[in-house]
């Protein structure tokens, strides 16, 4: 049985330190649950990601035992906005930030399995918000994105640089939500070698 690692066939989760580029982000499927706050401190981001978790990996064996379709647990990803548009960036007042975590899932996901999974993992532990996440498809088209290496907070500069140079001097301007990928734990290891794929839809200005 071959193992299929998303990351490394799909363009969408390429980036380059210090290089911008235009990739177009076909429709894909996620498992998805929203929340607010600061994510450092709020207890609902927390608890969130321990709700996509046990979804995702019971989905990844369930496809592998019962359709031998075997593969890699796609990395934690988010949707990131504010109503003042200042507070996630210049400003970065994060308990202002809304917020949607994801993990994408392959095509052959449905609707049947992922029922499946939630309901498992409620049962395996009834605690967990397994009620609360949802199995979506995301379209995001053209955006522009660039792999960050680097603390969280460290973010803003590379993405002034993204929002007011490269997308104006391609002729496109911002449209969608800012849209982040974790290839690294950020409860483990040092916060200056985390790397996080910046994502930001774009459209042509009419």
């Amino acid at each position: 049985m071959t193992k299929v690692d998303f990351k490394k066939t799909l363009d969408a989760y390429r980036g380059r330190k210090g290089r911008f580029d235009l990739v177009d982000v076909p429709a894909m499927s996620y498992l998805m649950i929203d929340g607010h706050g600061d994510p450092n401190t709020s207890p609902e981001f927390t608890t969130a990601i321990e709700a996509l978790y046990p979804i995702a990996y019971g989905l990844k064996f369930a496809s592998k035992r019962d359709l031998d379709r075997d593969y890699t647990v796609m990395p934690l990803e988010g949707l990131w906005w504010a109503d003042d548009h200042a507070s996630f960036t210049s400003s970065r007042d994060k308990s202002a930030w809304h917020w949607t975590l994801m993990i994408m899932q392959p095509e052959w996901v449905d609707h049947a399995m992922f029922a499946d999974a939630v309901a498992r993992a409620s049962a395996k532990n009834p605690d967990v918000r397994a009620d609360e996440v949802r199995l979506e498809s995301l379209h995001e088209g053209l955006c522009a994105q660039t792999l960050h290496v680097g603390s969280y907070d460290d973010e803003a500069p590379v993405l002034a640089t993204m929002h007011d140079e490269f997308i104006p001097e391609h002729g496109l301007r911002l449209t969608g939500t800012h849209h982040e990928i974790y290839f690294s734990d950020p409860r483990r290891g040092d916060p200056a070698n985390r790397r996080t794929l910046l994502r930001q839809p774009v459209r042509t200005v009419s």
